[in-house]
């Protein structure tokens, strides 16, 4: 039989099942159970608190298939940080107990007490959903990549450093094409520079590095006194790199030009396009994009977005003491987006250069400065975002400004 109108959900998720709890709006307990993290067993859950007719859920994670199922499932549901839930739990409790079943009922107390404390979450449209997808999948290659090309190059400068140094980036397609040909000192032992000069002509090596300069930084590295045994270890651990690191490298440019395609196709993907000044840049805008989303709804101010972004500080004040510190609760993906956008803006946007200046002239370090400029850059994405249009520097008014002041 369904409750009246006006229950609250919360729900404790986990990787093989999720206790729910409902209540009704005065606190009186409905329902309690545990779902297995099955295809009947989500359908079970949505169905009871369809039934109760639920008007809000609490939960602690701001995305994933549950939340996306919840979603879609017309509730709203708001997200709680495990560090809020995990703070919450003495004023139900007199000793230090934890299930799953009670961190559902702290949960729904939450949604039910200080839901005007908590974001409610926005729904996405499916192309920024599916934007979202490609830029992540992208990162978390990138940091796969990034790993393996650090354990290549101490391998290879544990006993072959010269082959570390040849080529610019150790992880580009041309040095692991020559290290996949050329896995230790003893496979181009008899390399000379005619064989070289045809090796980067088959691989259409693109460097302004001739074979003879390339030669000669392989050969002027020093050489390791190893054995005939660890040579032949340090040689597979070579080619086993190698050969992990190539289709990372080739799904990664794939990725990249899928992502380019899709922020072409986005709505919204011209206003964050504008923001570079090379056409080329789509990795940034594409992220921004992805993390702010498509509902203006969900950050209704520029406050709100620099926050959310970790590019403004905490204030911390007690008695004569005030300061301000790092923001370290944010969406840290924006966070490196919007720092990605402020560092390369410094280097050729008149105000942005003006604003980073100032910053590091009142005593600010690099990265504190980038966040100063970032957070002024989210007051100007946030008006084209909020506007539909893309930027414009003629309505910038910090730029026109800048301008006017220097003639």
């Amino acid at each position: 039989m369904a409750a009246n109108s006006g229950a609250i959900g919360g729900i404790d998720w986990a990787s093989e099942h999720h206790d729910v709890c409902v209540q009704s709006g005065a606190g009186e307990p409905l329902a309690a159970a545990r779902f297995d993290h099955e295809e009947n067993g989500v359908s079970a859950m949505i169905e009871l608190l369809v039934d109760h007719r639920v008007e809000l859920v609490a939960i602690e994670r701001p995305d994933g298939l549950l939340v996306g199922r919840l979603l879609a499932a017309g509730l709203a549901v708001m997200a709680i940080h495990p560090d809020q839930l995990a703070s919450a739990r003495s004023r139900y409790r007199a000793a230090a107990g934890k299930s799953d079943r009670f961190d559902a009922m702290v949960a729904c107390e939450l949604a039910r007490t200080d839901a005007h404390r908590f974001r409610v979450l926005e729904p996405l449209g499916d192309e920024t959903l599916a934007l979202r997808a490609l830029v992540r999948t992208r990162e978390e290659l990138v940091g796969a990549r990034v790993a393996l090309a650090n354990q290549l190059r101490a391998q290879l400068e544990a006993f072959w450093p010269g082959a570390a140094r040849i080529f610019a980036a150790i992880d580009s397609p041309i040095a692991l094409a020559f290290l996949a040909r050329y896995p230790s000192p003893a496979d181009a032992k008899g390399l000379g520079a005619k064989r070289l000069a045809g090796f980067l002509a088959r691989h259409s090596y693109c460097g302004r590095r001739s074979p003879e300069q390339l030669l000669e930084r392989l050969r002027s590295a020093p050489l390791a006194a190893a054995g005939e045994l660890e040579l032949e270890a340090r040689r597979g651990a070579v080619a086993g790199l190698v050969s992990a690191l190539q289709p990372i490298v080739t799904q990664i440019s794939q990725l990249q030009s899928e992502i380019a395609g899709a922020l072409d196709r986005h709505p919204d993907g011209a206003i964050f396009r504008s923001l570079f000044r090379d056409r080329k840049s789509v990795v940034c805008a594409a992220g921004l994009l992805a993390e702010i989303g498509d509902n203006r709804a969900r950050y209704p101010s520029p406050d709100a977005l620099a926050a959310d972004a970790g590019h403004c500080p905490v204030a911390r004040e007690s008695g004569k003491l005030r300061r301000a510190s790092f923001r370290w609760a944010c969406d840290k993906r924006l966070r490196n987006h919007f720092g990605v956008l402020a560092d390369s803006t410094r280097h050729w946007h008149p105000w942005a250069r003006d604003t980073y200046a100032r910053a590091r002239a009142r005593g600010a370090d690099h990265p504190h400065a980038i966040r100063i400029l970032g957070r002024a850059w989210c007051r100007v994405i946030w008006r084209c975002w909020q506007d539909g249009v893309p930027y414009d520097p003629a309505r910038h008014a910090g730029l026109q400004k800048f301008s006017a002041v220097k003639g």
